[in-house]
C-alpha cells in the first residue's frame, strides 16, 4: 500500500507531479534537474512509441472483433425467431400426446397381453421349427449354430416340456443333437486334425454336456497325434535352408502347440467344473505341462540335429537369425502359457551349436595346416639349388606363417557372431555359455598353437625323414610365432571376446604357449643341426673308410671330399645366412680371420703374441712322435668339446654345430685306421685346407682348429711312420687346390 500511495514514484497512481517537482528543485542542482528531465522525456517518447505500435498491430483485429459482434447481432434476431416458432410446435406436439394417451387409456392393458401371447407364439414356433432346423444346420455343418439353438430351446423345454405335444418336439432334438455328439467325437478323434479344429470340436463337446476329465485327456491324445505328424513332415524338410525350416516350424508345429495349449487352458485350467473333482484343475495344469515340454523337446531336438547337420556346411549368420526367431517365439509362449514352465530353450542348442562350430572349425584348422606344410615341402622339394632355395625360404617362411595367423584371425572373427548384441540370446549370460567362450580361447586357439607345436616337433624326431630345409623353415616359424604371433593371437581372442586371462587361474597364460613354441623350435634347429652334420659326416666317413691309407702315394692335392664339404657348408651357410643374422656381424661370410691361419700353414710355429690355440705336433722329432705323451698331456690341458649340444638362434652357432659333427666323425674314422708315412701327410693336407676354409663359417676358430688337431695327432698315432710334411710344401698344395 506504501508504493501504491508514493506520491514521487511515476509508475504509482498516487504520483503527485507538483510535490516531485518541488522535491527535485529542492534537492537536486542544475545539473541533475536538466538529466532528469531529459530522461523523462526520452521515456515519455519511447512510452507514445510503444502505444502507437500496440495500436497498430491490434487494429485489424479491433475491425475483425467489430465486424464480428455487428454480425452476432443479426443472427441472434434469426434464431429468435426459431426459437419462438419451435416453441409454438412443441406446445402443439404436447396438446396431441394428451389427447392420445387419453384415448388409448382403456386399451393399454390389452396391448400388453396380446404382445405377450405374440411372443409366446414365436417361442412356440421356434420349438415347432426346432428339429428341421438343426437338422439343416448339421447338413451345412454349421455346428456351432446348431448347438447354440439347442441350448437356447433347452431354457424353454424347461418351462413347458410337461405338456405332451414339446415333449416329443424335445425327444427329436435331444436325438439329433445325440447323433451329432457322436459325430463330433468321431471327428475329434480322427488323424489329422488341426489345432484350430480339435479346440472348436472341444468346444461343441462340452457345451453338449461331454465328461470333462474324458475330454480333456482325449484332447492332448489327439493333438499329440497331429503334433507328431508335423514333426514327421519337418523332418523330411532337408532340402530347404535353416531359415526356411525354422520359419515352417513356428508357423505349423508350433503355433498349433500354443493354440493347443491356450485351449486347453482355458477350457479346463481356467474354468471351474462343479462335477469334476477338486483337485480336476491341478491335474489339468499338470498333464499340460507335460503335453507341452514333450512336444517342445521333441521339436527342439529336432531343430537340434538340423543344427548340427548344418555346421559347417551352412551359412551360419543363416543358422543364427533361424534360432533367433526360433528364440523369440518360444520367448512369447512362455509369456502366453501362465502357470507352465517349459524346461527347454534355445539357447542350448545354440551353445551346443558354437560348440561344434569350434570343433569344425578346429578340424578346418587342422586341415589347413596340413595342406600348408604339404605346400612348403612340395616348395622344397622343386627348389632347383641351395642358393635359390636359401632366397625363397624367408617367403616360405611368410607364406606359412601369415596364412596360419589370417586363418585363425578369419575363424575368430566368424565365432564373434554368436556374440552380436541384436540378438534376443546371450549366451555369456548363461554358465554354459561363459565355458564355451572360454573354450573358443582354450580349446580352438590354444589347442591349435600347440597342435602346430606337437606337429612340427614330430619332424624333429630322429625316425622321421624330413628335408634339412623343411626343418628350418618350420624352426624359423616357430620361432616368429613365439616371438609374434602367440602375442597377437591371444590379445586379439581376450579382446574381442573379452577374457580376461590375466586374472584367471584356469586359462592358459601366453607364456606358456611361448616356452612351448620355442623349446619345438629350439628342437627343429638340434635336428636340422644334427641332419646336415650326419650328410657331412657320411662324406667324410666314406672318403675316410673306402681309402687304403697304407699304399697311399705321397699327396699332391687335396681330396676331392673335402673340396665338397667346404661346397656344402658354404651352402649351408646361405640357406642359413637368409634367416639368422649372425653374432658377430650382420651375416655372410667373414672377411677377415681372427689370425694368420689363412696365409700360414697349418700347425707351423706359433708365436707368444698370437693368443689363439695352435698345434705343435710340426715341431717334434721323429723319436718325440713317438711318445704318446704329448698327445695325452694336450688333452688334459684342454676343454671338453660338446659335439651335440642345442644351438643358438644365429647362423654362426647352427653352421659351427654342423662342422663338430663332421670333424668329430672324421675324428672318430682316423682313429679306427692305420696309416702310412703318405697316408698321415694326406690327413695333413686335408686338415690344412680345412682350416684354411672353415674359419670364415664360424666366430670361434679356436675350436675348429682344436679337432683338427685332435684328428692330425689321432693320425700320427695311428701311422707306422710319423713323418710330417713340410709345411711350405703343405700350403702350396693347398692354395692350388
Amino acid at each position: 500500500m506504501t508504493d501504491l500511495a508514493n506520491p514521487f514514484d511515476m509508475d504509482t497512481s498516487g504520483f503527485d507531479a507538483e510535490k516531485y517537482l518541488e522535491k527535485l528543485l529542492k534537492d537536486c542542482s542544475l545539473r541533475e534537474i536538466m538529466d532528469t528531465e531529459a530522461a523523462v522525456v526520452k521515456d515519455t517518447q519511447t512510452l507514445h512509441s510503444d502505444m502507437q505500435t500496440l495500436v497498430y498491430e491490434n487494429y485489424n483485429k479491433f475491425i475483425s472483433a467489430t465486424d464480428t459482434i455487428r454480425k452476432m447481432k443479426n443472427d441472434f434476431k434469426q434464431m429468435e425467431s426459431d426459437v419462438n416458432l419451435l416453441m409454438n410446435k412443441m406446445q402443439s406436439i404436447t396438446s396431441f400426446s394428451e389427447q392420445i394417451t387419453g384415448t388409448l387409456q382403456g386399451t393399454r392393458s390389452q396391448l400388453c397381453r396380446l404382445s405377450e401371447k405374440h411372443s409366446l407364439l414365436k417361442r412356440l414356433q421356434f420349438l415347432s421349427t426346432l428339429p428341421a432346423k438343426l437338422k439343416s444346420l448339421i447338413e451345412e455343418q454349421n455346428y456351432a449354430q446348431a448347438v447354440q439353438d439347442y441350448l437356447h430351446a433347452q431354457k424353454v423345454f424347461a418351462q413347458y416340456g410337461r405338456q405332451p405335444s414339446f415333449d416329443g418336439i424335445q425327444r427329436e432334438c435331444d436325438q439329433i443333437m445325440g447323433d451329432l455328439k457322436e459325430k463330433l467325437r468321431r471327428d475329434f478323434q480322427r488323424a489329422g486334425n488341426t489345432a484350430q479344429s480339435l479346440t472348436e470340436i472341444g468346444e461343441l463337446l462340452l457345451q453338449l454336456d461331454e465328461k470333462t476329465s474324458d475330454l480333456a485327456s482325449e484332447m492332448l491324445t489327439c493333438a499329440g497325434k497331429r503334433l507328431h505328424e508335423q514333426i514327421v513332415m519337418l523332418q523330411d524338410q532337408t532340402e530347404r535352408d535353416m531359415l526356411e525350416f525354422v520359419d515352417m516350424g513356428i508357423d505349423g508345429f508350433l503355433n498349433d502347440l500354443a493354440l493347443v495349449v491356450t485351449s486347453y487352458f482355458d477350457m479346463f485350467v481356467a474354468k471351474h467344473y462343479e462335477q469334476e473333482r477338486d483337485d480336476f484343475q491341478e491335474n489339468a495344469l499338470n498333464e499340460l505341462n507335460i503335453f507341452l515340454n514333450q512336444n517342445i523337446d521333441k521339436y527342439l531336438n529336432l531343430v537340434q540335429d538340423r543344427v548340427e547337420s548344418d555346421i559347417g556346411y551352412g551359412d551360419t549368420q543363416v543358422m543364427l537369425r533361424a534360432l533367433d526367431r526360433l528364440h523369440r517365439r518360444l520367448q512369447a509362449m512362455r509369456n502366453i502359457c501362465r502357470g507352465l514352465e517349459v524346461q527347454k530353450n534355445t539357447v542350448d542348442i545354440i551353445i551346443g551349436a558354437a560348440h561344434q562350430l569350434c570343433d569344425a572349425h578346429s578340424k578346418n584348422l587342422r586341415d589347413h595346416f596340413a595342406d600348408s606344410l604339404s605346400s612348403v615341402r612340395l616348395s622344397l622339394v622343386s627348389a632347383k639349388s641351395d642358393a635359390a632355395t636359401g632366397l625363397n625360404l624367408s617367403e616360405l617362411i611368410g607364406n606359412l606363417y601369415v596364412s596360419m595367423v589370417e586363418k585363425i584371425k578369419g575363424v575368430l572373427q566368424d565365432l564373434l557372431i554368436f556374440l552380436r548384441t541384436d540378438w534376443s540370446f546371450n549366451i555369456k549370460a548363461e554358465h554354459r555359455g561363459a565355458l564355451c567362450v572360454e573354450g573358443i580361447r582354450e580349446n580352438l586357439l590354444i589347442g591349435f598353437l600347440r597342435h602346430i607345436s606337437k606337429v612340427m616337433c614330430g619332424f624333429a624326431n630322429a625316425s622321421s625323414s624330413s628335408p634339412p630345409n623343411l626343418l628350418l623353415v618350420l624352426s624359423k616359424t616357430c620361432l616368429e610365432l613365439e616371438q609374434q604371433g602367440v602375442h597377437i593371437l591371444i590379445a586379439l581372442v581376450d579382446d574381442l571376446y573379452e577374457i580376461d586371462s590375466e586374472n584367471s587361474a584356469t586359462l592358459t597364460h601366453e607364456t606358456e604357449i611361448c616356452a612351448e613354441m620355442r623349446e619345438t623350435a629350439q628342437s627343429l634347429l638340434d635336428a636340422y643341426v644334427r641332419q646336415q652334420g650326419t650328410n657331412i659326416s657320411q662324406m667324410l666317413r666314406k672318403s675316410v673308410e673306402t681309402r687304403d691309407w697304407l699304399n697311399c702315394l705321397e699327396p699332391r692335392s687335396v681330396r676331392a671330399v673335402m673340396k665338397r664339404v667346404v661346397e656344402e657348408l658354404g651352402g649351408i651357410e646361405t640357406v642359413v645366412a637368409s634367416l639368422y643374422e649372425s653374432s658377430g656381424n650382420a651375416g655372410g661370410f667373414r672377411t677377415t680371420a681372427s689370425s694368420d691361419s689363412s696365409r700360414k700353414t697349418y700347425f707351423s710355429n706359433f708365436t707368444a703374441s698370437k693368443p689363439q690355440y695352435r698345434s705343435n705336433w710340426s715341431n717334434y722329432t721323429p723319436s718325440q712322435l713317438e711318445s704318446s705323451y704329448v698327445s695325452n698331456i694336450h688333452r688334459l690341458f684342454s676343454e671338453r668339446v660338446d659335439i651335440f649340444t642345442s644351438v643358438e638362434f644365429t647362423k654362426a652357432s647352427i653352421v659351427m654345430g654342423i662342422i663338430k659333427i663332421g670333424l668329430k666323425t672324421l675324428l672318430e674314422c682316423v682313429r679306427l685306421r692305420t696309416f702310412s708315412k703318405f697316408g698321415l701327410q694326406q690327413i695333413q693336407v686335408d686338415a690344412h685346407y680345412l682350416q684354411m676354409n672353415l674359419w670364415r663359417f664360424v666366430s670361434d676358430e679356436n675350436l675348429v682348429n682344436f679337432l683338427l688337431d685332435e684328428i692330425l695327432g689321432s693320425a700320427v698315432h695311428r701311422c707306422l711312420e710319423s713323418v710330417l710334411m713340410e709345411p711350405n710344401a703343405v700350403e702350396i698344395i693347398c692354395e692350388r687346390g
